[in-house]
């Protein structure tokens, strides 16, 4: 990535879920650390998502879900994002995801999974250490 660059990403909250405050923290700490952050807010439907990720050209797209819908709208997402020839985005997970789906999230092309706890630098530097990489 172009150290010039500034890194852009997008911070979506999928499905029904209406409990945004972990997505709201995530998306102030990767501001305040210099990343360029685009959040959809609450109850956006994988469409959506993929066409603001196209529409903001985005270098990430955080996917925060507490709903348990991550079987059915992660796969549908990252589907999306393959169509439309964005499959080169950094995609990370996050929320209540179990430890025995993370494998299964990782396999549709999930690069990683955080989940309560995780510290906002930690993502941070995981996503400026993978960007830096392309």
């Amino acid at each position: 990535m172009n150290q010039n660059k500034k890194i852009r990403v997008l911070v979506a909250k999928p499905g029904l879920d209406g409990h945004d405050r972990g997505a709201k923290v995530i998306a102030r700490a990767l501001r305040d650390s210099g990343i360029e952050v685009i959040y959809t807010g609450i109850r956006q439907t994988p469409e959506q998502i993929v066409e603001a990720s196209l529409q903001e050209d985005v270098d990430a797209l955080l996917l925060s879900i507490l709903s348990g819908a991550h079987g059915f709208l992660f796969p549908r997402i990252m589907e999306l994002l393959k169509e439309k020839g964005l499959g080169d985005i950094l995609v990370l997970g996050g929320g209540i995801i179990p430890e025995d789906d993370i494998p299964e999230m990782k396999a549709l092309g999930i690069s990683d999974v955080f989940g309560p706890g995780t510290l906002t630098s930690t993502i941070i530097d995981y996503i400026k250490e993978n960007l830096s990489k392309n």
